[in-house]
């Protein structure tokens, strides 16, 4: 049985992780996932979503607050849990002796399936991840993007409420990565179940997340869908600037200023940034002008503005 559309399938309440040596890995995260919905995590490497995403998959003790999973307690009903989610983790890795039809027909005997419709669904799963070719090669002989693929059907074989899909695309080429989007969408929505899942692909994040949740040094930044999360920015367009040499009072004159690595971001009205682009042509100015799109929207919840930039002097990111 699936969580309708609009009911949470999961609730965090200020849930706080704090290491060994005072780390602080989440800092009174509380956040809801409706059931039924693509709920992106985005953050930087150490923002806290690995974290969030072992707690919330019982592996790993909060040091004080709330989790609730598909309306059990993940500390204190945490075998209820297991029974209802399956998992993608960071960096997992299949028994390199066993082959990609054997992972996934044991893991569904092992969640209960029947001999008989765990040999259906794993042709089906395979199928579905156009793995059938592999099959039965042990993933020793496998490529690291065919495990990785076969790490994905194992968590999306046994049709689970919820899915928690750490950086599931990891280590597969562009082409790879949409087919499994793909898949995974078509699947989840077809049988209602919700994804919670962590990507560093902004792309994917835009054209897959119903829900988009920014997190940095265990806070939340910004949750919203993906259109209210570019429009809390405030501007629609943005001009990028690339190169050195620019005159940036002259560039805040026209919005919001983000140096993000060698380039800079000026966040602005539509406008603006046609003067500020004919501007830039005509001062020999390397910028391109565009809409604002996701990565816009977690740059500028993450990043730093131009002032901090101006008075530690330093690059950023």
């Amino acid at each position: 049985m699936v969580v309708a559309m609009g009911c949470a399938a999961l609730i965090s309440k200020d849930l706080v992780k704090v290491y060994r040596g005072g780390v602080v890995a989440l800092d009174g995260l509380s956040v809801e996932v409706p059931g039924g919905c693509v709920f992106s995590l985005l953050g930087r490497n150490g923002a806290g979503k690995t974290t969030f995403i072992k707690i919330a998959s019982t592996q790993l003790l909060p040091t004080s607050g709330y989790v609730e999973v598909l309306g059990f307690d993940v500390v204190e009903e945490a075998r209820e849990v297991r029974r209802r989610i399956a998992l993608v983790p960071q960096e997992g890795r299949p028994a390199y002796l066993n082959t990609p039809y054997e992972h996934v027909f044991h893991y569904l005997l092992t969640r209960g399936y029947s001999i008989f419709d765990a040999k259906r669904r794993t042709w089906e799963i395979l199928q579905e991840l156009e793995l059938t070719e592999y099959a039965h090669r042990t993933c020793s002989q496998l490529s690291g993007g065919l495990r990785q693929r076969t790490l994905v059907a194992m968590a999306l074989a046994p049709e689970s409420e919820l899915l928690f899909l750490d950086e599931p695309s990891i280590g597969l080429d562009a082409v790879t990565r949409i087919k499994i989007w793909q898949t995974i969408r078509s699947i989840t929505k077809e049988n209602g179940q919700t994804v919670i899942l962590t990507t560093h692909y902004m792309e994917e994040a835009e054209a897959l997340s119903d829900i988009v949740a920014i997190i940095e040094n265990g806070h939340l930044m910004n949750v919203g869908t993906v259109d209210a999360i570019k429009k809390s920015l405030g501007y629609g367009v943005c001009v990028e600037f690339s190169g050195e040499g620019l005159e940036l009072d002259k560039l805040k004159e026209y919005g919001r200023v983000v140096v993000v690595g060698g380039s800079v971001r000026v966040f602005t009205e539509e406008r603006l940034g046609r003067e500020l682009l004919e501007w830039a042509l005509e001062n020999g100015k390397r910028a391109v002008l565009r809409l604002v799109n996701l990565e816009d929207a977690f740059i500028a919840s993450v990043g730093k503005v131009i002032e901090e930039y101006e008075r530690r002097s330093e690059e950023i990111w």
